[in-house]
């Protein structure tokens, strides 16, 4: 009878310390996965900085490029000032020049000819600059779209629990 106690306590003991380390072992696991979602999560949420800042720089470059194109629309506009005022003068030339040189009557015609083509050719130019603003501030749209799409991704990043209701 002694000899069964003894391999019950002994089993009793085996068992005590077996259930321990069992129970050890799956807390060690809990905790190294929780660790492992951790650092996996501040990798992302690194790369996702690094990506901002980046995205930053980019808009920075694209304000300095939206500046010089400004710059240019600025000196393209006074240069187109300027054309209209020799426009003007050149017009002056052709009265003159046609109460001077009534005898050379088709070349003449042919010279309108051409400067209506080229005002027509400028106002094709500044239509397809029209379209084009047209799309730099669609592209523009769709970049403040993304900007916020980003700033929502962020916030859901800044609050883990969001992603994970199971944790009270």
């Amino acid at each position: 009878m002694a000899d069964q106690n003894e391999k019950r306590s002994t089993f009793g003991r085996a068992a005590r310390i077996g259930g321990a380390t069992i129970a050890f072992a799956v807390m060690a696991l809990a905790f190294a996965g929780m660790g492992l979602f951790m650092w996996n999560m501040g990798n992302d949420m690194s790369q996702m900085t690094r990506s901002v800042v980046q995205m930053g720089k980019d808009v920075t470059s694209m304000a300095h490029d939206m500046e010089g194109m400004a710059a240019n629309m600025r000196q393209m506009a006074g240069s187109m000032v300027e054309g209209q005022a020799r426009m003007g003068d050149d017009f002056a030339r052709v009265r003159l020049g046609m109460e001077s040189m009534t005898a050379n009557m088709g070349q003449m015609s042919g010279d309108m000819g051409q400067l209506n083509r080229n005002i027509s050719a400028m106002t094709q130019r500044i239509g397809d600059m029209a379209v084009d603003m047209r799309q730099m501030n669609q592209s523009m749209a769709v970049m403040t779209n993304s900007m916020g799409h980003m700033g929502n991704d962020i916030n859901k990043f800044s609050n883990p629990q969001r992603m994970m209701p199971f944790i009270p």
